[in-house]
């Protein structure tokens, strides 16, 4: 079983596959840039599995350390992988089998205020010291902006800040609010770029932690405060409303709740900017292995899928824009430097732990190089006058905004 499905996606490269008792096979035509890589699968039933849900079973095994790489990595691996699966036809799902996804996200993403706070502790109330291992220094835990591919981390992050804060058009005095505002890094550089008031709102009681935190060494309680709150509460009006890596957690069920709240919150002529992982196809099923360890509740929305519940909102889409490898290399910064200090993590997490977290790494990076995951950014008014007439003010404030790199959370 898993032979054969092998053999039809394995076409370029070579991958060798070594079972209980000695038995290999091996894959591909060994002729493309591919250096060969060597997998050993432990156990008679994990070659079923993998053959069977290779979405969850493959993870799963790596794991639990029957899959083990004799030669290459787990990221050589899935780059194999990725490379052969990108060039076979494309078959999108039919009619019966898009009604099964439809039904299988009202169970799996219906993520209201409870369980979106259970889902969020899954992933965001982990050690804090754990993300300091391979995010910036500002812990942007979003996609980087690499206007050019040789810059640092650190610089591709605030590059992201900058051209988002570009798009918000901010001005003295304005009342902001960050949906999903993570351990504060974006807040605070909204404050640091203009006399503005922000709120940040979060789930995560770590994050909340160091985000305070950071706001008191800097001085900042004036002008920023964060809450532990569900966006879904929030009362008043906000003259410009940000929201950067939170969508992907707000389920398909609840998409037109999420708009219409953006709507209600955000003034008459005020901005908002969504900032969110995307794919280049239709509806999808959820992947397995992500859904149970990674993201419970997540999932990754086309484009097709965000637009009605858009529309129906009455809020203009004013501008849209895809940012399609950035994410890739952001990934590949975060792997290699997880890598390079996951020795450090010491006592608070075992192997298996690691070996989760360095697949989900080097799988999301492969979603973005071979997968057909993008991020977009989509700008939002409750007005069609709210922004000027072209693009032009984006690049300009960008270039000459001075925001300077948040110092490093401590």
């Amino acid at each position: 079983m898993l032979k054969s499905k092998l053999n039809s996606i394995f076409r370029q490269g070579r991958l060798t596959v070594i079972l209980d008792g000695g038995k290999q096979y091996t894959f591909g035509d060994g002729q493309t840039g591919h250096e060969p890589v060597v997998v050993r699968l432990k156990g008679h039933l994990t070659p079923l599995k993998i053959a069977a849900d290779p979405d969850r079973f493959l993870g799963e095994a790596y794991m639990d350390g029957d899959l083990i790489m004799e030669q290459g990595s787990i990221y050589d691996l899935l780059d194999l992988a990725g490379t052969n699966l990108a060039g076979l036809p494309q078959h999108y799902p039919g009619i019966i089998r898009r009604a099964g996804y439809k039904a299988l996200a009202a169970v799996q993403q219906y993520n209201n205020q409870r369980r979106s706070r259970r889902n969020v502790a899954h992933h965001y109330d982990l050690s804090t010291d754990l993300y300091r291992l391979f995010l910036d220094q500002d812990l942007q835990y979003s996609c980087a902006y690499f206007a050019d591919p040789t810059v640092t981390l650190d610089d591709a992050q605030t590059a992201k800040k900058r051209h988002i804060i570009a798009k918000l058009l901010l001005k003295p005095g304005q009342r902001v609010l960050d949906i999903g505002c993570g351990w504060g890094g974006m807040a605070i550089s909204i404050a640091q770029q203009e006399n503005v008031h922000v709120l940040g709102v979060t789930l995560s009681t770590e994050q909340l932690k160091v985000a305070r935190q950071r706001v008191e060494a800097l001085g900042l309680q004036d002008r920023v405060t964060f809450e532990l709150r569900d966006y879904r509460t929030l009362e008043g009006t906000f003259d410009r409303i940000v929201s950067v890596g939170m969508f992907e957690h707000v389920g398909t069920p609840q998409y037109k709740t999420y708009f219409n709240t953006v709507s209600r919150l955000l003034a008459p002529n005020g901005v908002a900017l969504i900032h969110s992982i995307g794919r280049n196809h239709g509806i999808a099923k959820p992947n397995a292995w992500i859904n149970k360890y990674i993201f419970p509740g997540g999932y990754i929305p086309s484009l097709s899928e965000v637009i009605p519940p858009l529309e129906t909102s009455g809020l203009w889409l004013t501008d849209l824009e895809v940012l399609r490898l950035h994410y890739a290399e952001t990934l590949k910064h975060w792997r290699e430097r997880f890598l390079q200090r996951k020795g450090e993590l010491g006592s608070l997490y075992d192997e298996r732990f690691c070996r989760m977290w360095e697949f989900y790494l080097a799988a999301s990076e492969m979603s973005f190089r071979h997968g057909g995951f993008m991020v977009f950014q989509a700008q939002l008014s409750n007005s069609v006058d709210a922004v000027p007439l072209t693009r032009d003010y984006m690049v300009d404030t960008a270039d000459r905004a001075p925001l300077p790199l948040v110092q490093a959370a401590e």
